[in-house]
């Protein structure tokens, strides 16, 4: 069985994905869209700030820049929020999906897709 969805060895994601069992997949799917989710909310605070930063004073761009801080603090509330509730209901139904939401396994995909992104860069050229 597969460690990943990569398309390591020359198989495609579809063929990757049929060496996982359906449930396996759920969890993978559900735990990666939590962890894209908190990673966007994160960028967009730093984004939010560094429009506050460079409003220059203007009312506008700091209501915008504002704006764009606090909905991106609701976003992760609600996303850590519906970490909590998926875990709740996936443990009630059999999804252990807490256990994919590791780390070290999140640095290995980000890993991977640098790599792969570095690499096919490089033949283009």
């Amino acid at each position: 069985m597969a460690n990943s969805l990569s398309t390591d060895g020359g198989k495609s994601i579809i063929e990757a994905a049929a060496d996982y069992e359906i449930i396996e997949l759920i969890n993978r799917g559900i735990a990666y869209a939590i962890i894209a989710a908190a990673f966007l909310s994160v960028i967009f605070i730093f984004v939010g700030g560094i429009s506050f930063i460079l409003s220059g004073g203007q009312e506008d761009k700091i209501k915008s820049a504002v704006g764009t801080i606090r909905y991106a603090i609701v976003g992760l509330i609600i996303t850590i929020l519906a970490t909590v509730i998926v875990g709740t209901v996936g443990k009630a139904m059999g999804l252990n999906i807490i256990d994919y939401i590791n780390f070290r396994d999140i640095i290995d995909i980000i890993t991977n897709i640098g790599s792969s992104a570095g690499s096919t860069g490089r033949s283009l050229n």
